[in-house]
């Protein structure tokens, strides 16, 4: 892990970038605002990019278009999904031809073919495997035959646990509400989960670019960041996505990034990027301090973000701050953007 000096560009610290996408890059099918300018940045000054993602309803080259679509220079080599990772990952369990029941886009069933397994939809293909991942379209009939085919012996593999996606009109249910579905079926949980938290694709990502160096960049604590700190990995969370300050203040110690900003601007600004302490400093920060006692008071001035790393501090040190209260102007202003003003 490296840090980043005060006053420095947060980007320069590291050799690689590793992007989640939903929530971060993109909204669905559009640009997160920023973020295109950003990225642009980024390739124009050669910093090696990689993006990886959980969802498993698209090729890699599929995503690379989507993004250069959207004014984005990306390759489909710096596309890691979680699609290709459970292929993979079954290419290497499973002798060629092996049946794969496939609960998920077509994507999915690409990638499980093209790693030389047979894709099939029915419990009487009598499937080695069931391998699930999103996919719009998925049925009750879809995980009624995953379901019946884990309790005839199959091994069960998911892409990705999220519960939800992030979309312009606010959260859907996501790969782990349907997994949930037959979880609770069976009453087990799956053999294996490949995407986030899982490290694979963040060290997959690593390994690719031959970098010692990576920041992973995301918008979830439960995927994103908590599968860079399973990496041993540095990263930042944008509030552009799914977790908020609210969440980051209650975070566990095993999803706690090394940075927070409102977008991807924080990656060149310092004044819009903020280093958080993780639990082990002080709850004071540029110009802020909590006082803890019989109640918990924000007092100082500054910016929000650094506002919110001294609230961070004094919650992962153990001071509530649920019902913090601010003691002027600026602490409400403050505690107001972050969404904390009660």
């Amino acid at each position: 892990m490296t840090d980043s000096s005060p006053g420095s560009r947060l980007v320069d610290a590291y050799d690689l970038v590793i992007f989640d996408l939903d929530g971060v890059v993109i909204l669905v099918d559009r640009p997160i605002e920023t973020a295109v300018e950003a990225v642009g940045r980024l390739h124009a000054e050669g910093k090696p990019l990689a993006y990886a993602t959980n969802n498993a309803s698209r090729l890699a080259a599929e995503v690379a278009a989507l993004l250069r679509g959207m004014g984005l220079a990306v390759r489909p080599q710096e596309v890691l999904t979680s699609a290709a990772a459970a292929a993979e990952l079954l290419a290497h369990r499973f002798p060629p031809d092996s049946p794969v029941l496939v609960v998920g886009a077509d994507a999915l069933r690409t990638e499980v073919r093209e790693v030389g397994l047979r894709p099939v939809t029915r419990l009487e293909d009598a499937p080695v495997a069931v391998v699930q991942g999103y996919g719009p379209t998925i049925g009750w009939a879809d995980l009624a035959e995953a379901a019946l085919a884990v309790r005839a012996g199959a091994d069960w593999f998911v892409t990705n646990t999220d519960r939800t996606l992030p979309t312009p009109r606010g959260p859907v249910p996501g790969n782990g509400s349907l997994v949930a579905a037959v979880r609770t079926a069976l009453g087990r949980d799956p053999d294996v989960v490949v995407g986030k938290p899982e490290p694979a694709l963040f060290t997959a990502a690593a390994r690719r670019f031959g970098a010692a160096r990576p920041l992973a960049v995301g918008d979830r604590l439960d995927t994103d960041i908590e599968g860079a700190v399973r990496a041993g990995m540095a990263s930042l969370l944008v509030l552009t996505g799914v977790s908020t300050p609210f969440d980051l203040l209650h975070a566990p110690a095993s999803a706690r990034p090394d940075f927070v900003a409102s977008d991807l601007g924080g990656l060149f600004d310092p004044d819009r990027v903020a280093r958080l302490t993780n639990g082990s400093g002080s709850a004071d920060g540029d110009g802020w301090q909590v006082v803890g006692g019989a109640r918990t008071v924000l007092t100082g001035a500054g910016s929000s973000l650094a506002a919110l790393a001294a609230l961070c501090a004094a919650s992962w040190s153990g001071t509530p701050v649920d019902d913090v209260e601010p003691d002027s102007d600026a602490a409400r202003r403050a505690l107001g953007e972050l969404g904390l003003l009660r």
